[in-house]
């Protein structure tokens, strides 16, 4: 995933480029991935002793108003995917994945180089989380946790303008998720900028 996103930025990079819209509305779109780390697992008890961390590929829409070229307001949907994996408890093992989708708004702050900008973002990403844990044991039983929350949110990136409007960017997002801290998403995205 590294690479793609140094492949695409080097692309753009050597694309024609002209001079960037200084304020106004975008609008865009990306993938990434989602790299699920787990704690614990509160909403089913204690028998869980193992659980593997998990990734999923992920995406989001989103559309902001930049009021000048440093700061920026955006609100993005997110979904990020279905992680999920295999664990151990004490008499039996099992299969887990976990479901993440909601909006995000954020402040974006950019330092622009021409065409070029690094920025950093902080927000908070409110979510619904549905967690389903499927155990092999004799009975086959099966639990599942539905909860909406809202979260901190915080990333940054770099990102380059082609042709006065197309908008890339190469984006770290970390994600303080009840119960799944330093839960992290890549993301290559690319906006219009009108």
């Amino acid at each position: 995933m590294r690479k793609l996103l140094v492949g695409a930025l080097a692309l753009a990079a050597a694309a024609p480029i002209l001079a960037n819209n200084p304020s106004g509305p975008y609008v865009g779109g990306g993938f990434g991935q989602f790299d699920l780390h787990i704690e614990n697992l509160d909403d089913v008890g204690q028998a869980v002793t193992s659980i593997a961390h998990s990734n999923d590929d992920a995406w989001k829409v989103f559309a902001g108003w930049r009021f000048n070229p440093y700061i920026a307001l955006e609100g993005a949907y997110i979904d990020l995917g279905k992680p999920g994996g295999g664990y151990a408890d004490s008499g039996s093992d099992g299969h887990y994945n976990v479901s993440f989708d909601g909006f995000a708004p954020t402040v974006i702050g950019s330092i622009p180089f021409g065409p070029v900008e690094i920025f950093a973002k902080a927000g908070y990403y409110y979510y619904d989380v549905k967690l389903v844990v499927n155990t092999s044991s004799l009975d086959n039983a099966s639990v599942e946790s539905s909860h909406d929350r809202a979260d901190f949110l915080y990333g940054g990136g770099v990102g380059v303008t082609i042709a006065d409007h197309l908008h890339l960017r190469a984006e770290y997002e970390q994600i303080n998720l009840a119960n799944y801290q330093s839960s992290e998403a890549l993301w290559l995205t690319a906006a219009w900028r009108f």
